[in-house]
């Protein structure tokens, strides 16, 4: 079992604070939901998690199975089994789709074991058409360039995509309904199901519930002004959709005061 903590991070850009003391736990088997309004540093804690540059940890540790990956480079931190979908992936024009992933599948296998010489082309291809076969991609897409001209369905069903053949321990997924109508909002759903399970746990960000109606989310937790101010069940999610966030940032603001 895979676990990752977070305790009392904070981190900023450039000179603004962004995040003020943040502790979560997520363990693989779990499925764990952080909501909140626009810039309340959800995103924020997602990249400080990977290891963006442009963001600098001023306090507090972020732990994988026990062990600070802040000094980590950010492939080394993915290596580790952590895997990050993007809000807004970019393309990458001249690589297709079946090249990356190919290629990330097998540092992994490498990182496991220096001898193993990568999977087989043809076992890989056989995995990689069935995973697009769930996801409703066309075969084409694998000769496609990464993210090249795709619409925000197509952007985030490759995230989607990534995440079935990388097979990390712990994955989150940022804003992964963002931008999506109802039916692809029910293959993202789908695809973080359908991996549902022991050796792998999930952060999923959002600002709605609507994804949540289709993920059953084990706890749900709120981020407002760079802290998690509130935390608990399936429930909590449905109260913030029907309340919205203002209730909780005034709630904040007069504990402050």
């Amino acid at each position: 079992m895979a676990i990752l903590e977070i305790e009392n991070l904070s981190a900023q850009a450039g000179e603004t604070p962004i995040l003020r003391g943040v502790d979560l736990t997520v363990r693989s088997g779990e499925v764990h939901a952080l909501m909140g309004p626009n810039g309340s540093g959800k995103s924020t804690l997602s990249n400080v998690i990977m290891g963006h540059p442009a963001y600098q940890v001023t306090g507090g540790d972020v732990r994988l199975d026990g062990r600070s990956i802040l000094s980590l480079p950010t492939h080394e931190r993915a290596l580790a089994g952590l895997f990050l979908a993007f809000q807004y992936p970019i393309a990458v024009s001249g690589v297709s789709v079946a090249n990356f992933i190919r290629t990330a599948v097998n540092a992994r296998r490498t990182r496991r074991d220096p001898e193993d010489r990568g999977v087989p082309l043809g076992e890989f291809m056989r995995e990689l058409r069935a995973q697009m076969a769930r996801l409703d991609l066309d075969a084409a897409f694998a000769g496609r360039y990464l993210n090249d001209g795709f619409s925000g369905g197509e952007k985030k069903r490759l995230e989607m995509l990534q995440l079935a053949m990388l097979r990390p321990s712990l994955a989150i997924l940022d804003e992964p309904d963002s931008g999506l109508d109802i039916d692809a909002v029910r293959t993202v759903a789908s695809g973080v199901e359908a991996l549902r399970g022991p050796d792998i746990g999930f952060l999923i960000i959002t600002h709605y519930q609507r994804i949540l109606t289709y993920v059953r989310p084990d706890r749900v937790h709120v981020m407002v002004g760079g802290r998690i101010v509130r935390s608990g069940g399936q429930e909590l999610a449905q109260e913030l959709e029907a309340q919205g966030y203002d209730w909780l940032k005034r709630e904040t603001e007069d504990a402050a005061v």
